[in-house]
C-alpha cells in the first residue's frame, strides 16, 4: 500500500482490530500529524559524506552521472522528515543510495532494539568464517532437545519428533534469514563461535553502532525479567511463566531494555553496513552473493517496506519483532536493500523502539518510506 503525500495533511484511515501481526487491511494507518503547524526545513536529516566511492570492476558510464549520485533527490529528505514527524513514538529511519554518495537519516544515531535484525550479524560472521577457511557451507551441525530456543522455531518440530537433527551451514543460515528461525539463528551462532565471534567481526569490519546481544534465549527471558530455564523452550512453557511474572517486574524490565538495548544499533549504521554488503566490502564475492540471495528469499513482513515499492523494483531484506506489553513493542523493524528497475540501489532502514500504534499503522509508515524513495528516484 502505498500513501500519496503531496503537501496535503497524512490520512488516518481506520482498519478492523482484528488485523494479525503480518497482515495489514486496505484501509492502513498513518496517524496524523502531531501539530497542524507548518513543517520547518528539516534539521534531523542530514547528508552524509561517504568517502571515496568504491572503486568498481565495473566500468563508470560514459555518460554523466544521474543526478541523484551526490545528493538526495529534491523532496526526499522532506518527505522522510514529515512521516517521521508524523508517527508517534520513539521511530529511526535511514536511507542511503549504496551506488552514491549520500544517506539521509531521522533520528539515525539512536539505538534501537533490532530483535532478529541481528540474525543478519550472525549470518555476515558465519559466511566471513568460510571466507577464512574455519567454517564450510556443508559443514554438520547437530541441533538437540537442548539447543532449542522459544518463540518463533519451526525447527523445534522435527528436533522434538526425530531426537536430534542434522543441519549444515548453508541449511542453517537459509532457515534463520528466510525463516527467523531462532533455534537455527542459535544453532548457527553456537557454530561460529557465539556471541564473541560475532561482536569480533563486527569489530573487525567497524560496523560502528552495532550491537549483539547474548543470543536468543538469554536476551528474551531477560526483556521479560526471568532468568532462561532450559523447560521454556518446550510448548508455551515461557509463556505460561512468564504470565506469572508481576506486571511491575516486566514493566521495569521492559523500560530497562528500551533505554538502553544490548542489543541496539542505529540506522544509520546499519544502513551504512547494507550499503558495504551490497557493494562487496564485507564479505568475499561468493559469500556477498549468496547472502543477497537467502535475504531475497526473506518470507517474513511482506506487508513491511517490501509492500511499498512498485512493481519492477526488487527487495531483500530481514526483519525483526520483539515482545509486547501492554500493547508496547520492544522493537517492530525492517531493513533491506532496495533496488529500481534501471539497477539503482538503495539501504533503507526503519525501526521502531517505543510505539503503540497498531501493527497496520507500523506496516503503512514503512510502506510510506519505500515508497517515498521510489517516487523520488531519479529526481
Amino acid at each position: 500500500m502505498k500513501l500519496a503525500l503531496s503537501g496535503r495533511p497524512l490520512l488516518a484511515m481506520t482498519t478492523s482490530a482484528a488485523v494479525l501481526a503480518g497482515c495489514v487491511s486496505s484501509a492502513a494507518i498513518v496517524p496524523a500529524p502531531r501539530t497542524q503547524a507548518a513543517v520547518p526545513r528539516p534539521t534531523g536529516s542530514v547528508t552524509v559524506p561517504i568517502g571515496q566511492p568504491v572503486r568498481s570492476t565495473m566500468p563508470r558510464p560514459a555518460g554523466p552521472l544521474d543526478p541523484g549520485f551526490r545528493r538526495p533527490p529534491a523532496g526526499l529528505t522532506e518527505r522522510i522528515h514529515f512521516l517521521w514527524r508524523a508517527f508517534p513514538g520513539k521511530t529511526g529511519i535511514a536511507v542511503q543510495r549504496i551506488d552514491g554518495e549520500w544517506a539521509i537519516a531521522q533520528r539515525g544515531g539512536d539505538l534501537f532494539p533490532q530483535q532478529s535484525v541481528s540474525k543478519l550479524w550472525v549470518s555476515l560472521a558465519a559466511l566471513d568464517a568460510v571466507d577464512q577457511g574455519r567454517v564450510r557451507l556443508d559443514q554438520q551441525v547437530r541441533i538437540g532437545p537442548e539447543d532449542l530456543t522459544l518463540f518463533y522455531q519451526p525447527l523445534a518440530a522435527r528436533v522434538r519428533a526425530q531426537g536430534s537433527v542434522t543441519m549444515t551451514v548453508r541449511s542453517l543460515i537459509e532457515t534463520a534469514i528466510t525463516q527467523s528461525d531462532n533455534t537455527a539463528n542459535d544453532s548457527l551462532l553456537r557454530t561460529v563461535g557465539g556471541p564473541g565471534a560475532v561482536r569480533a567481526f563486527m569489530a573487525k569490519k567497524d560496523l560502528g553502532a552495532i550491537r549483539f546481544g547474548p543470543g536468543e534465549r538469554l536476551l528474551q527471558s531477560g526483556i521479560a525479567g526471568m532468568t532462561w530455564q532450559q523447560s521454556y523452550s518446550v510448548a508455551r512453557n515461557f509463556e505460561t511463566a512468564r504470565a506469572a511474572i508481576s506486571p511491575a517486574t516486566r514493566r521495569a524490565a521492559m523500560d530497562n531494555y528500551l533505554a538502553n538495548p544490548i542489543d541496539g544499533a542505529s540506522p544509520t549504521a546499519i544502513a551504512s553496513a547494507l550499503a558495504r554488503l551490497a557493494r562487496g566490502t564485507l564479505l568475499a564475492p561468493e559469500s556477498t552473493d549468496y547472502l543477497l540471495d537467502v535475504m531475497s528469499r526473506t518470507k517474513s513482513g511482506p506487508k513491511r517496506l517490501k509492500a511499498g515499492l512498485p512493481p519492477g523494483w526488487k527487495f531483500l531484506h530481514k526483519t525483526g519483532t520483539g515482545q509486547n506489553l501492554g500493547g508496547m513493542t520492544a522493537g517492530y523493524n525492517d531493513i533491506g536493500i532496495a533496488t529500481a528497475p534501471d539497477g539503482t540501489r538503495y539501504a533503507i532502514v526503519v525501526m521502531m523502539g517505543t510505539t503503540t500504534s497498531p501493527i497496520p499503522a507500523r506496516m503503512a509508515l514503512m510502506q510510506s518510506v519505500s515508497s517515498a524513495v521510489a517516487e523520488f528516484h531519479g529526481r
